[in-house]
């Protein structure tokens, strides 16, 4: 008598789709019901991994919306430098899904957070929810709270627009302001403000508060975009630190990865218009034996990226092998060998604009 496993394909086994083929060729997509074509407007946002998505799709000449352009007089490359042109909109990274459901809020006035300006010692201002964005800072209160105004507005024209919507999960690990709850992309003290025990305090996500987020920023998407589809990935990159009382940094990283998958997972079992995109596990797979992360082993190399877009474009965009991909290596017949040449020709290629980064930054050289 016939068992259920007896007809399934070779992707349902380990042996056939993982440890019996070359691991530039394992393919753990699966059916994805979701695609898009050149003119369908796609955002993105997320953790520092999800500006590969947004290269990808403007490399292979997709529609990638970009509600928040730099002014075009500016060079490509300051625009770079402040936010613009990484993002659909110039939040930064957004590595947490609470984080993501009170930018919608903000954007649409439904919440107001407390926390004020932080000045730095030179008297420029940055803005609390995007330290980061403004090389040198903003000069005064009012720039700061004018360019916040106009960003805002940018978010509800990307959310009104948007047609898919995608969105790389980062972390769990998070810094909220005691009074009112608001998480900050960054701990106040690392890049901008005064850390003070009383007025801030870490919490780390659970399974189910990211779901929970995630629905309510879900239902709030769906009220202003009917029609919107939304792709969620995890990214692959360990954290660069952990404020987990007693925990190593490795266990942390496993925990906030495995929270994030069965997020994402279950997200994409109950709403049909929600699809989730295996970027983690193409990356960190056993098939890759580690080849996809630079020496610091958390860094991913060009040949990762590459292989994460190739796919994407692949299964989301119909993009077969060797079109419209000028952009991305070409496929190895096992990821390419970390040595010191490789990580100086990936650097431009893989580049993005880290905050977490600050968290544990080398000591400037004397």
């Amino acid at each position: 008598m016939a068992h259920p496993y007896k007809d399934l394909p070779d992707r349902a086994f380990w042996r056939r789709s993982v440890a019996g083929i070359p691991a530039a060729t394992v393919d753990p997509v699966g059916d994805f019901a979701l695609t898009i074509t050149p003119g369908t407007r796609v955002a993105t946002a997320g953790s520092c991994f999800a500006q590969h998505i947004s290269r990808a799709l403007k490399g292979a000449g997709f529609c990638w919306l970009n509600a928040e352009p730099g002014h075009p007089v500016i060079p490509v490359q300051v625009r770079a430098q402040q936010g613009y042109d990484t993002f659909s909109a110039r939040y930064g990274n957004i590595y947490t899904a609470r984080q993501l459901v009170q930018l919608f809020d903000r954007a649409y006035g439904a919440f107001t957070p407390a926390e004020g300006p932080w000045i730095d010692p030179d008297g420029t201002v940055r803005d609390p929810f995007r330290p980061a964005i403004q090389p040198g800072n903003f000069v005064s209160v009012t720039e700061m709270a004018a360019d916040r105004a106009w960003h805002l507005s940018c978010v509800r024209r990307m959310f009104e627009t948007l047609e898919v919507f995608v969105f790389t999960l980062g972390l769990t690990e998070a810094w909220e302001s005691v009074q009112d709850g608001a998480v900050f992309p960054l701990c106040p003290g690392v890049e901008g403000g005064t850390f003070d025990p009383a007025r801030y305090r870490f919490r780390n996500q659970e399974a189910d508060e990211v779901v929970a987020d995630m629905e309510g920023f879900l239902a709030r998407l769906a009220r202003v975009n009917p029609a919107a589809r939304v792709i969620l990935t995890v990214s692959p990159v360990p954290l660069m630190a952990t404020a987990e009382p007693g925990a190593h940094v490795l266990t942390a990283t496993s925990w906030s990865k495995a929270v994030l998958r069965v997020a994402a997972g279950t997200l994409a079992r109950r709403h049909g218009h929600v699809h989730y995109f295996p970027s983690y596990e193409i990356v960190t797979g056993a098939h890759t034996r580690g080849a996809y992360f630079a020496s610091d082993l958390r860094n991913v190399t060009k040949q990762g990226v590459a292989q994460v877009m190739r796919l994407f474009l692949r299964h989301v965009g119909g993009v077969g092998p060797g079109a419209a991909t000028a952009a991305l290596p070409e496929p190895a017949s096992e990821p390419a060998a970390d040595t010191d040449a490789t990580q100086e020709a990936a650097r431009s290629f893989v580049a993005v604009e880290c905050e977490e980064a600050a968290l544990d930054r080398p000591p400037a050289a004397p």
